[in-house]
């Protein structure tokens, strides 16, 4: 009779090892240089070691510190390594949520699975998060400063021994929060158009999952972008020159169809794997088939709901008819931001004039708001319950 090859241990965050920090961290000022930083992490974090041989270790919440990895990791040489971005919010109403944190679950374990890491239950993730937040949450997002957050980064990297080219044995999952800066201080964006050269995602490669070997790439067109007084690069694929994404974030355009005589909210679909399925991307699509498609809202015509590929030409004539109405970004950390301005070579296309509100990013932004900090109940807050007051200082 042939053997039974062992059930290894699968990702559990019922069971988890708890050491609370004796030397708590400054909590910076909202605008302040440490906050700006992007650096400054809060008191404790989660790791997770799995290996080929013994599954996942159980999970331990403890003092935030560096890590230590061998040279030889495969995060190091073969870029084995993959993340997510999320936010935990203060409610109005005191309570801690986190947004839609089961679609995060499954996109990192979609994204680790891409670079042949090890897979989990996508719900643990959530549960993980919740057991930092419920030690760190109250001292970091005091109940009596609503409408904060923290950014929340879990990653999880390759970080065994063995050089070579070949599936890690060994991978670590941490989780650190961060606090960030508001976007919303940011009133429009000015994007420049990519070029021919720059090309950040194909069809057949990576752009649908959400890789650090995705962002590294791209950053030398980011730097010059910004270095020309541009906030973030508009991608741009292909001969035609398909519009992709904004930076790091999805790309939305509301226009005036003149062939259909439509109102449209149109973006570039998932279908090429060419983007990336934002979180927030998709609960714009789904608010908007919701409240914006069938009927007029705060004096916003309805929009259909577009997923197509559609390009920088044919957005350009559209500009040049006076058919668009406004664009705008997504995305965990730019959120909903309205596009100001596009450079295309030596043409600015101007979308948005100071003082002008962009109507139906601003609605979208609203709705998103009050569902995040508690104003409306909604199925995608997930609420954090037993926050511990023992870290208050």
């Amino acid at each position: 009779m042939g053997s039974i090859a062992p059930t290894l241990p699968e990702l559990d965050a019922s069971f988890i090892k708890v050491t609370r920090t004796t030397t708590p961290r400054e909590v910076p000022l909202p605008g302040s240089p440490e906050e700006l930083s992007h650096s400054h992490c809060t008191d404790h974090m989660v790791t997770v070691r799995w290996t080929s041989s013994a599954g996942w270790d159980t999970p331990e919440v403890k003092p935030f510190q560096n890590l230590s990895i061998p040279p030889t990791a495969s995060c190091l040489h073969y870029a084995t390594e993959c993340f997510e971005g999320m936010k935990a919010y203060r409610g109005y109403d005191g309570k801690l949520r986190l947004f839609r944190p089961d679609c995060n679950g499954e996109r990192l374990v979609m994204s680790s699975q891409r670079i042949s890491l090890p897979g989990f239950k996508p719900e643990e993730l959530k549960l993980l998060i919740a057991k930092l937040l419920q030690i760190d949450g109250p001292r970091w997002l005091p109940k009596d400063r609503p409408g904060r957050f923290l950014y929340i980064r879990p990653t999880l990297i390759g970080n065994g021994t063995q050089l070579g080219v070949q599936v890690p044995k060994e991978a670590l999952l941490f989780i650190i929060a961060v606090p960030w800066p508001d976007p919303s201080q940011k009133i429009g964006l000015k994007l420049l158009a990519s070029r021919p050269e720059t090309i950040r995602a194909w069809p057949g490669g990576f752009g649908s999952a959400k890789l650090g070997a995705n962002y590294g790439p791209s950053l030398q067109f980011h730097g010059q972008a910004q270095a020309a007084g541009f906030d973030q690069a508009l991608w741009l694929f292909g001969p035609d020159r398909q519009i992709t994404e904004a930076g790091a974030s999805n790309f939305f355009l509301v226009w005036d169809n003149k062939t259909t005589g439509k109102r449209e909210l149109v973006t570039a679909p998932l279908d090429t794997q060419i983007i990336l399925p934002g979180i927030t991307r998709r609960s714009v699509l789904e608010l908007a088939l919701s409240r914006l498609a069938t009927k007029q809202v705060g004096g916003l015509a309805p929009v259909e709901v577009v997923e197509r590929t559609f390009t920088m030409d044919e957005l350009t004539q559209a500009w040049k008819e006076g058919c668009i109405v406004e664009a705008f970004v997504s995305g965990t950390a730019f959120f909903i931001t309205p596009i100001m301005l596009i450079r295309d070579g030596d043409l600015d296309i101007t979308l948005l004039s100071e003082g002008e509100r962009a109507g139906y990013a601003a609605q979208i932004k609203t709705w998103l708001e009050a569902i995040m900090y508690g104003r409306e109940e909604h199925e995608w807050a997930y609420v954090i319950e037993g926050e511990s007051e023992k870290n208050i200082i």
